[in-house]
């Protein structure tokens, strides 16, 4: 799932550190002329075992980093095909990565939690019961690598995000992302319809953030991890305060709000993430506070809507 949201932002990352040609990008679908000039591209398609195992052997991989899911709200339109890819998809790169010693890495999230879970804050072990098939993917993700790990000694690890905030990619169908999109609306119509409530607090994070918190957790050798999966964070916002924050650069901005089915599974997520185990164990650290993102955002995204 390289091209997605967090995909294209990590090969740019990893590639800085490791050297272009030793980050290998793959998705099913076709590249742009931006990513295939970035570095290597292949076709690798989750349901397709053999594929995969060409693709491993073919290309010396050692890590697998397991971006493809289909997200909460888009997951909740199509069940049977968020089974097939969030899924059997995982069970296959697990296989994979059991099979040929590889360390892999499979993203969570704060919606691994349900309504069951502490909300405020949410710490890194308790109950979940998430009540979306994206949450019960996860939560099957995160327990069949703790399986993995200790039955065969798989080098599995998992981060739990948040929202995750970012600029280059377009909003891809999960519950967090009116975070995103208010930047787009409020720079070329300034005006922004929410589909949460106004008081619904979220965990977010801005990209940069996330992609840091990654690339330092894969870099740690295995024994110095206490535990395979970690909550991360850096900031919890409700869309009230972030439209006050982008009418720091948006005065005009107009928002009305919407609520939509939506407003259900961020009512049974976290709103405040606990992730003090992270910090106390390898020192994650996020750089950037609500403001901090919101400008960054705006100065990024600006240009684009230059009329």
């Amino acid at each position: 799932g390289g091209l997605g949201q967090l995909g294209t932002g990590l090969a740019k990352v990893l590639r800085q550190k490791y050297g272009k040609n030793n980050v290998i990008m793959s998705d099913i679908l076709k590249p742009s002329k931006e990513v295939v000039e970035s570095g290597p591209y292949i076709f690798a398609d989750i349901l397709d075992f053999k594929c995969l195992q060409e693709m491993v052997v073919n290309n010396r991989i050692d890590w697998i980093i397991h971006f493809s899911a289909l997200l909460s709200a888009v997951g909740e339109q199509n069940v049977p095909l968020a089974i097939r890819v969030n899924i059997e998809g995982l069970h296959n790169v697990m296989e994979l990565a059991k099979q040929y010693r590889l360390r892999i890495f499979v993203p969570s999230t704060i919606g691994a939690f349900g309504p069951e879970s502490p909300r405020n804050p949410t710490p890194n072990l308790c109950i979940q019961r998430p009540k979306t098939i994206y949450g019960v993917s996860k939560v099957h993700g995160e327990l069949l690598g703790e399986y993995y790990y200790h039955k065969f000694g798989l080098d599995f690890r998992c981060l739990r995000f948040p929202g995750v905030i970012s600029s280059d990619t377009n909003p891809g169908g999960g519950t967090t992302d009116y975070a995103v999109q208010i930047f787009h609306d409020a720079l070329k119509t300034r005006q922004f319809q929410c589909y949460l409530k106004p008081d619904t607090r979220l965990p977010m994070m801005y990209i940069t953030d996330a992609l840091r918190s990654l690339c330092e957790f894969m870099a740690l050798p295995p024994e110095a991890l206490k535990q395979r999966t970690y909550n991360v964070t850096a900031m919890s916002f409700t869309p009230e305060e972030i439209v006050k924050s982008v009418q720091r650069h948006v005065p005009d901005l107009q928002v009305s709000y919407a609520p939509d089915s939506r407003q259900q599974i961020a009512d049974s997520w976290p709103q405040v993430f606990d992730d003090s185990e992270a910090r106390a164990e390898w020192n994650w650290k996020p750089q950037y506070d609500i403001d901090g993102m919101v400008d960054i955002m705006v100065e990024a995204l600006r240009p684009k809507y230059k009329n």
